[in-house]
């Protein structure tokens, strides 16, 4: 069985050697052909001479997609796998040692699943703020954070594998490209795009399978351990539900859900009176859910959608 790795960067040619560097170590199965696709989505820095030092060491190839925009990287990937599956990873992530080898005893254990996910522990640079290690699990999707438990579970809508981290058989993903109106592009922090497509796969059917050996590490910068990044973060997946939720059956209130301007009212409200002496969990729940409801009244809302488009766990 032959299987494609596939990295998607911009600009962060440091973040991807050390990425390439942790893949050089694992552990390849006597049975498992594999690649190693760069998708450089326009890269300015060094990600060029970065892919080609790494040549020695993986077998890695590069394609260029000119277009900016994950999504837009993550269809070419798609169009120039070689592979039987499409294992995604982050160009920010550090790979345990038997990665591969844990996706590839799924494979066979669960043939028919049409995708698979493993954990993210996030790695956070430097030392974090106080406040970090008590918010951390109300804010944890902000850093990527996934942990499903020990036991190799069913994947259902509300328990989806993140995009650091997971694994599409290719002809099932060909079958469901990336919409690129969601998915980050340039500096914007847009996501949803994974998400989007696997619960449309869900929805018609395919199943997926959690492989809690196949862990890797996020790492986390220390310019994203702010509260500043936390605000970013939420207003665009605030952006990203008001591109893919149904509003069909709300009442609206100036082209917005009209549910959405008492939320961001009431909780930034709550923010800023807690933030000065609240315990960092509490006050954290307020800036997420008062970022989110912001960033969805940013755009007109969509007066139907497919539900099968929304991004689970996403919203209030």
């Amino acid at each position: 069985m032959l299987v494609t790795v596939a990295i998607c960067t911009r600009n962060r040619c440091r973040a991807l050697e050390r990425t390439l560097r942790s893949l050089a170590a694992i552990a390849i199965p006597p049975s498992l052909s594999w690649e190693v696709l760069v998708v450089d989505n326009g890269s300015a820095d060094g990600t060029a001479n970065v892919v080609a030092g790494a040549s020695n060491m993986l077998p890695v190839r590069t394609i260029a997609e000119p277009q900016i925009g994950l999504s837009h990287a993550r269809n070419a990937a798609i169009t120039h796998a070689r592979g039987d599956y499409i294992l995604w990873l982050d160009d920010d992530v550090l790979v345990d040692a038997e990665w591969l080898a844990a996706y590839s005893d799924a494979f066979r254990a669960w043939p028919d699943a049409a995708f698979f996910g493993g954990p993210i522990v996030p790695l956070f640079e430097g030392t974090p703020p106080r406040w970090m290690q008590a918010a951390l699990p109300v804010i944890d999707n902000a850093y990527a954070a996934r942990d499903l438990g020990s036991a190799p579970v069913a994947l259902t809508s509300d328990t989806l594998p993140f995009g650091a981290n997971f694994v599409v058989r290719t002809d099932e993903q060909r079958r469901h490209p990336f919409d690129p109106e969601l998915g980050r592009r340039g500096n914007a922090l847009s996501a949803g795009e994974e998400w989007a497509v696997l619960a449309e796969m869900v929805a018609r059917g395919a199943t997926g399978r959690w492989v809690p050996g196949a862990r890797v590490q996020h790492v986390i910068p220390t310019e994203r351990q702010s509260v500043r990044y936390l605000r970013r973060y939420y207003l665009e997946n605030g952006m990203s539900l008001a591109r893919t939720r149904s509003t069909a059956d709300e009442r609206m209130l100036f082209g917005r859900p009209r549910w959405a301007w008492r939320e961001a009212v009431l909780q930034e409200l709550a923010y800023r009176l807690r933030r000065p002496y609240a315990s960092a969990d509490l006050w954290s729940l307020h800036l997420r859910r008062a970022s989110i409801a912001w960033g969805l009244l940013r755009l007109p809302a969509r007066a139907s959608q497919d539900p099968s488009r929304s991004l689970p766990g996403g919203g209030r």
